[in-house]
C-alpha cells in the first residue's frame, strides 16, 4: 500500500505555510519543509523559516538543519524526505510537504532516482569560491535549461549543476538520464495560485517590509562578516550586499531585493503549472476559512474515503 502524501505548493508570499499549518491541525498531520534556502541554518529571515510560533503549532521537519556551507543535492534530499515521512507515517500521523522547490517536491513524489557523477572536492571550493553572479552567467551558457530552473542566488545548486558540466555531462542531460520507478508515494498536491498577479506581488512587497523590521539587514550583515560564500548569496542577503559595502543606498537595494523575489515567483508560478493533477487553490478569490475548509474536505476524502466519518 503506498503512504499517503499531501503537498502544499505555490510561490514564494502566496500562503503556503499558513495553509500547511491547518491543516496539519485538523487531521494530526507534521510539516516536511521542501525549500532548498531553508534548510540552511543561520539566516531565517531571508529564506523564511518557520517561526517559533508556527513551529509550536504544527511540528516541523527539514528546516534549519545544515550549515550554509554544506553541499546539499536533491538526491539527498528526497532520501531525507523519504525517512521523514516513513517516520511520519509510521506514528499514524499525516505527512505534509509544504514548500516552493517543485524540483525537491516533485523528485520526491515521482520517486526519481538520480544518475551518479562523480565531482571532484577541489573543483567545487574553486567554484564556491567565485561570485555567483559570473557561476549562474556560465550556467546560463554551458545549460540554459537548468539554469532557468535554479535561482541564480542558490550558489549550491549553481555549483553542483557546473560541476556535472565540467565532469562531463550537463544537469539537464543527468535528469534526462535518471530514472522514475515506481512511486511509493499517493500525492494529494494543493498548488496555491493568485488569478490577479499584482495581488502576489503585493504580497511579496509586503512581506519583504516585513523581513526588513524584522531585522533582515543584521541578519545579511552577520551573514556577510561570519558566513561563507553560500549564505551570502542566499535570497534576501545578496541583494542587499552593494549597501553593506556602502555603494548604494538601502531604498536602491531593497527595490532590487522586492522585484528579485517577483522574478523568482514567476519562476516557480511556471513550474508549478507544468505539473499536471493538481488541485489549485485561489486565495485570491475566497477567503482563508473558504480555502482552509475547501482543502480540509478534499484532504478527507483524499485520506479516508467513505471511512472518512469513522476515523478516530
Amino acid at each position: 500500500m503506498k503512504t499517503k502524501v499531501l503537498v502544499v505548493a505555490g510561490p514564494t508570499a502566496s500562503g503556503k505555510t499558513g495553509l500547511g499549518i491547518a491543516l496539519a491541525r485538523r487531521l494530526d498531520g507534521e510539516i516536511v519543509c521542501a525549500d532548498s534556502m531553508q534548510i540552511y541554518t543561520g539566516m531565517p529571515i531571508a529564506t523564511a523559516a518557520p517561526t517559533a510560533a508556527e513551529r509550536q503549532a504544527a511540528v516541523h521537519h527539514l528546516a534549519e538543519i545544515l550549515p550554509p556551507d554544506t553541499p546539499f543535492s536533491v538526491a539527498q534530499y528526497c532520501k531525507l524526505a523519504a525517512e521523514t515521512v516513513a517516520n511520519i507515517a509510521a506514528r499514524g500521523k499525516v505527512p505534509i510537504l509544504v514548500g516552493g522547490t517543485g524540483l525537491f517536491i516533485d523528485s520526491f513524489i515521482d520517486h526519481i532516482q538520480f544518475a551518479h557523477v562523480q565531482t571532484n572536492p577541489d573543483l567545487r571550493r574553486e567554484l564556491l569560491a567565485k561570485d555567483g553572479t559570473e557561476l549562474y552567467r556560465t550556467l546560463q551558457q554551458v545549460d540554459p535549461t537548468a539554469a532557468a530552473e535554479i535561482h541564480p542566488n542558490n550558489k549550491n545548486r549553481v555549483v553542483r549543476a557546473l560541476e556535472l558540466y565540467y565532469a562531463g555531462i550537463t544537469k539537464t542531460a543527468q535528469n534526462a538520464a535518471s530514472r522514475r520507478e515506481d512511486s511509493p508515494y499517493e500525492a494529494l498536491y494543493f498548488v496555491l495560485h493568485y488569478r490577479d498577479r499584482q495581488v502576489l506581488y503585493d504580497r511579496i512587497n509586503a512581506r519583504v517590509d516585513a523581513m526588513l523590521a524584522a531585522g533582515l539587514v543584521e541578519e545579511a550583515r552577520q551573514a556577510y562578516a561570519a558566513c561563507g560564500p553560500t549564505a551570502r548569496q542566499a535570497i534576501g542577503h545578496k541583494e542587499l550586499l552593494p549597501y553593506l559595502e556602502g555603494s548604494e543606498p538601502l531604498e536602491t537595494a531593497v527595490e532590487r531585493l522586492k522585484q528579485e523575489t517577483r522574478r523568482y515567483a514567476k519562476r516557480q508560478i511556471t513550474w508549478f503549472k507544468r505539473r499536471q493533477g493538481t488541485v489549485v487553490l485561489e486565495p485570491d478569490t475566497m477567503d482563508t476559512e473558504r480555502l482552509i475548509a475547501a482543502a480540509t474536505a478534499q484532504t478527507e476524502d483524499f485520506l479516508y474515503g467513505k471511512d472518512k466519518g469513522k476515523r478516530a
